[in-house]
């Protein structure tokens, strides 16, 4: 890495170092005893209000920590908490927050992080401005100026050889503090995911739980698209086969007394038959089409790019094939996402990104579009995120005011036949 770059870094995390140092010391020892008074006062009843509320303050400031922390440093702090009730009173609102033993090791890490802060926020940045006042001069200054013999922690200046050594001693105080300041910082968040990530334990029933959950809405949408294809059947082509066998009917009564009218139905008949093989044709493509059976992802997804109604830049670089339910499930997202783009967003132009790294398949969507997409508003996005979710995938959508939007979304799986260069192009 350049010089330039590796002080830029040490800078930004110094920065963020004193950052999260001045909010844990301002924030942690409040919100520990506010918990525990709330607590306390359980025992006069007004604990059972004080303590959920508590709770969510708690909450809010460790949820602050945990997103920083992932963003400036990589570490990946989960959401360890239950599912809070529905439609619950006080008392299990209190219970729910009692018994959950994220809220103790969140209340534990208040207590220890203050104790950590010291060394690892403040100590490594104060390195920084130590060695900024040498490079700069500053103990040399005050030596002259103001006749000093002793400045700071590191600068003892009791003759004029020792005040001029202070500028070597402070290059090398603001080396040492700029190359330890992004690992103190990482160290800081490894520390923080003991207490603030979910235990193995809470891991495997929140998983549990988004199993159940998505389970769930995996068979609720398989009987809507079940309701749905009969429905097509109904109203499309079966009432077109009924109309077809009609036709023939009186075509055939006709045939002898008047063969230019039967003649007119058989005609008839054979349009109503393209049409009812038509729908038909789509109906299976709804299923599955035909181009990902033959072509796989990789040619699928570039069909799509073609056939979008705006400019599509489509990158694939995938190794394999997925699972065929997977690589349905991808397909049928990206189409939903490209209906979207063309519906709402009001963009010029469109992209697809779809890679394989550490065993799941990466796929981004995005536009240049007015944004503020939102998947709480619309049953598109939901959709996406139900299809996903069947296959224990993730969907996440930004999309901020003014645009642009990118919706990103992961499917774990394991690929096969694997194939000797990647396919990329612009549609």
């Amino acid at each position: 890495m350049p010089a330039s770059d590796r002080v830029k870094r040490g800078l930004l995390a110094g920065l963020r170092s004193i950052l999260l140092a001045i909010g844990t010391l301002s924030t942690n020892i409040a919100l520990l005893v506010l918990f525990v008074v709330s607590v306390v006062l359980t025992v006069a009843g007004v604990g059972i209000f004080l303590v959920p509320l508590a709770a969510v303050g708690v909450r809010a400031v460790t949820d602050l920590h945990r997103r920083l922390l992932t963003e400036w440093t990589g570490v990946v702090i989960p959401r360890p908490y239950r599912q809070r009730p529905a439609d619950a009173g006080l008392w299990r609102l209190y219970r729910w927050v009692m018994t959950d033993p994220a809220t103790w090791r969140d209340l534990l890490w208040l207590v220890l992080s203050v104790q950590v802060v010291g060394l690892l926020l403040i100590t490594p940045p104060a390195l920084i401005a130590s060695g900024v006042e040498g490079v700069l001069g500053v103990p040399v200054l005050l030596y002259f100026v103001m006749d000093w013999y002793g400045y700071g922690v590191f600068w003892p200046m009791d003759n004029l050889a020792k005040a001029l050594a202070s500028w070597p001693q402070g290059v090398g105080i603001l080396a040492a503090g700029l190359t330890l300041t992004p690992y103190t910082l990482r160290w800081y968040a490894q520390f923080a995911q003991w207490f603030l990530a979910p235990t193995r334990a809470a891991a495997l029933a929140q998983r549990v739980d988004r199993l159940t959950q998505t389970r769930t809405d995996t068979v609720d949408a398989q009987a809507t698209e079940l309701r749905r294809i009969e429905r097509d059947l109904h109203d499309g082509a079966q009432a077109r086969l009924v109309a077809v066998s009609m036709k023939l009917g009186l075509a055939e009564e006709l045939m002898a007394r008047d063969p230019e009218a039967a003649m007119r139905l058989m005609a008839q008949a054979r349009e109503h038959s393209g049409l009812a093989l038509a729908e038909l044709r789509d109906l299976v493509r709804g299923i599955h089409p035909p181009v990902l059976a033959e072509r796989g992802l990789d040619g699928a997804v570039r069909a799509l790019a073609i056939s979008a109604p705006l400019p599509v830049d489509a990158d694939v670089d995938l190794p394999g094939r997925p699972p065929p339910p997977v690589e349905s499930a991808a397909y049928f997202a990206i189409a939903e996402a490209l209906t979207n783009i063309a519906k709402h967003s009001g963009a010029s132009g469109a992209r697809i990104r779809l890679s394989y790294r550490r065993d799941r398949i990466l796929i981004e969507v995005g536009d240049d579009g007015r944004g503020g997409a939102d998947p709480a508003a619309g049953s598109g996005l939901r959709g996406i995120e139900r299809r996903l979710a069947a296959f224990d995938g993730t969907m996440s959508v930004a999309s901020p005011p003014g645009g642009p939007t990118t919706v990103t979304m992961e499917l774990p799986c394991a690929l096969s036949s694997p194939r000797t260069s990647p396919s990329s192009g612009t549609a």
